[in-house]
């Protein structure tokens, strides 16, 4: 094995059919890496394989069935021995309307991303352990930095995802295991396209992706990005009556 080769890694990433799931698995693509990739369906994935077909493969995989584990758990130990790194990405987001609720979106958004979230990590965490210095990233949200109007099961499962993070990182030291948590602010999906609202610093899937390997080969325990954003989202926490007073939903007549 050539010195070059032995600085590839492999590398499992989830959600990864669109947005940034996507860029980041063509940004480990351009790297040299071998890229195992899992969505519901192939999407844009399929051209990329075409351009890829040997560092690239995908396992279907849907995050809310817990009967899909085991299958993808067994393919996934079929294409690699060990991943040195797994990035678990998938994620929605469904938004509250407290006049008419439906309260089963709370269900359906905590099912993709912080069960969808346990799920992965009950594939991939035997292939981590299987090899040292490997590391498991989970990406959260700068929602959980502070109250936003009709996002209360897209905060509270992305607040559910980020504990989780930080409680794994403790536990799984001795294994030699990272763990790292990406705090994204808006990013430029097939997702927040779909968004009513205005969404400041708002930026590429690409752009993200490259900050967010910059953070993974650092090994940080927790980035949040961009820094414009967690600055306001800082003041939010420091004077959280002002940012009730701005952003407190105002009733229609």
């Amino acid at each position: 094995m050539s010195a070059q080769d032995e600085h590839k890694k492999t590398i499992w990433i989830t959600g990864a059919s669109s947005g940034l799931g996507l860029a980041l698995a063509k940004h480990y693509l351009l790297s040299g890496n071998k890229v195992i990739v899992s969505a519901r369906r192939e999407g844009s994935l399929k051209q990329l394989e075409r351009l890829y077909p040997d560092e690239l493969s995908f396992i279907a995989f849907d995050v809310t069935k817990e009967s899909d584990v085991e299958s993808v758990k067994e393919a996934l130990e079929a294409k690699t021995q060990h991943l040195d790194l797994a990035i678990l990405n998938a994620g929605t987001c469904e938004y509250l309307d407290i006049d008419e609720p439906d309260w089963g979106l709370f269900e359906r958004v905590n099912q993709v991303n912080y069960m969808g979230m346990v799920r992965s990590i009950q594939v991939c965490l035997p292939l981590l352990k299987a090899t040292s210095n490997s590391h498991l990233v989970g990406v959260s949200s700068q929602a959980v930095q502070a109250p936003f109007i009709r996002s209360e099961a897209y905060g509270a499962s992305k607040a559910a995802v980020r504990y989780l993070l930080e409680s794994l990182r403790l536990d799984l030291a001795p294994d030699d295991v990272a763990v790292s948590c990406i705090l994204p602010g808006f990013i430029d999906t097939p997702l927040t396209q779909r968004n009513d609202f205005d969404m400041p610093f708002i930026m590429s899937p690409e752009q993200a992706a490259q900050r967010i390997e910059k953070a993974i080969a650092k090994r940080v325990y927790e980035y949040a990005f961009p820094k414009r954003l967690s600055a306001v989202l800082a003041m939010a926490r420091l004077f959280p009556k002002l940012w009730f007073k701005y952003n407190s939903r105002e009733r229609s007549e």
